[in-house]
């Protein structure tokens, strides 16, 4: 197919629409790229359970066999069932999914051995080039002896490993609404959760990459509405959804409430924090709450800030030799997890928490929880960079205001601070705003979007 990798290799990852902008014989090019990038002997591919899924891995691995590497396939999993799998293994990984975009679209997540993040720094770039000199030139010939492609189990052995960083054993019975959004958790929760102290209500698990349910990405307040019901009505002590690949977790409290993912960077940051003895750097990028510097400060550790995207924090994660890393999308990473994420470890932590004491989790997580927050407020523009220099222009030179670009635009005053920022992918600015009251940060809020969309 005539393909434009430009517009499907994007910072961290491949995404793309299915066939329209790439295919089974493209996937098996990336494979192959893949393996002569990696320089690796062997690697390990699964899937998620869209419709397009099993064909594009199978496609990949067949690309790296035909290189002379060896391919372990684990099938069906979450994105960090895959992470444990180059872990535990210590072997490159590739990761079939579009984690919450809907079903016409699928992408590869690919790591080095240890879950090793491949970005447009580390990797990505150098197999985009090979794909499109491979789509000029023709695929390039195959080794003499081809790799064997095998399938392994890996379910049981990462569940057991999840469990054997969070002690659930001796904590009160909790009841615990799971909405898998008819993705990935569906297919690990059960077996994560099986034998623990918890009295599970599932919701969506039926595995259906159609999303017939709705959308599986738990940041769109919409797409919780199920789940806050059904917490209601169960009188259950906790709500969790999963986006569609089951890396990310989202938390309703035992009133349908929302738990902002900062609060949950903030509990989670202290229990890591604890387990090391007070000691630890913890990573958070820079829009999430302040709340959590303030928390990993009190709890001794040193917070680190970094900018948005995993790739970015798995970087800093391992540069600074960080403990966790937690950003305000509700991904949550780990050292104990080659740092990596994983939405699962995350809740087991809020489930340990929470089960270990006696008070709700609306009263447990007020204490990290301390600012109003905007969200996460997208604006489509005709030119990023100029509305941009517009917000930096109103801003530049005002006393008391301060003023970085590690990541877009972030100003900062004494009581409120704003991030603006360009998708990589849309023509969007993206508002995240926070205040130590509601009327501020609706003020800085409005103030701002009204530059942005002027």
């Amino acid at each position: 197919m005539a393909a434009d990798l430009s517009q499907i290799v994007k910072a961290y990852d491949v995404r793309g629409v299915v066939p329209d902008q790439w295919d089974e014989s493209l996937a098996e090019l990336f494979g192959a790229a893949f393996a002569q990038v990696t320089g690796a002997g062997a690697i390990v591919v699964g899937h998620d359970m869209r419709p397009s899924s099993p064909g594009l891995s199978q496609a990949f691995a067949r690309g790296a066999a035909a290189r002379g590497v060896d391919v372990t396939e684990i099938g069906l999993c979450s994105t960090d069932q895959l992470y444990y799998a180059s872990g535990a293994f210590g072997l490159p990984g590739a990761m079939f999914t579009a984690s919450h975009n809907p079903a016409k679209y699928n992408g590869i997540k690919m790591c080095r051995a240890g879950a090793a993040p491949v970005g447009q720094d580390t990797g990505l770039t150098e197999i985009r080039e090979l794909v499109e000199q491979w789509l000029d030139s023709g695929a390039p010939e195959p080794a003499q002896t081809p790799g064997a492609i095998t399938q392994r189990e890996t379910l049981d052995d990462y569940a057991a490993y999840l469990r054997s960083l969070v002690d659930l054993t001796s904590i009160r019975t909790l009841k615990v609404v799971v909405d898998a959004g008819n993705g990935m958790g569906g297919h690990t929760v059960p077996t994560v959760f099986a034998g623990l102290p918890i009295d599970l209500v599932p919701m969506y698990f039926e595995l259906d990459g159609t999303f017939p349910n709705h959308e599986a990405n738990p940041l769109d307040p919409a797409n919780i509405v199920d789940l806050q019901k059904r917490v209601r009505e169960e009188g259950a002590d906790i709500g969790i959804a999963f986006d569609g690949d089951a890396d990310r977790c989202f938390v309703v409290d035992g009133q349908g409430n929302p738990v902002s993912p900062s609060a949950i960077t903030a509990l989670v940051a202290a229990r890591e924090l604890g387990k090391n003895g007070g000691k630890g750097t913890v990573i958070h990028n820079l829009i999430t709450s302040w709340s959590v510097p303030e928390v990993v400060r009190e709890h001794g550790g040193t917070p680190v800030r970094t900018r948005v995207g995993h790739s970015f924090i798995k970087a800093e994660m391992a540069r600074t030799g960080a403990i966790f890393g937690g950003e305000h999308s509700a991904h949550y990473y780990f050292k104990e997890f080659w740092n990596a994420d994983t939405g699962m470890l995350a809740a087991l932590h809020v489930l340990a928490a929470l089960g270990g004491q006696d008070q709700p989790l609306s009263r447990l997580v007020a204490e990290y929880d301390r600012y109003v927050g905007s969200g996460e407020i997208n604006s489509t523009v005709d030119d990023q960079k100029a509305r941009l220099a517009a917000v930096k222009a109103a801003y530049q030179g005002v006393e008391g205001l301060e003023l970085d670009e590690l990541d877009g635009l972030t100003v900062s005053a004494a009581d409120w601070w704003f991030n603006v920022r360009p998708s990589n992918t849309e023509p969007l600015l993206r508002l995240n705003a926070e205040a130590k009251d509601e009327a501020a940060m609706a003020k800085i809020r409005d103030e701002v979007l009204a530059i942005i969309r002027g």
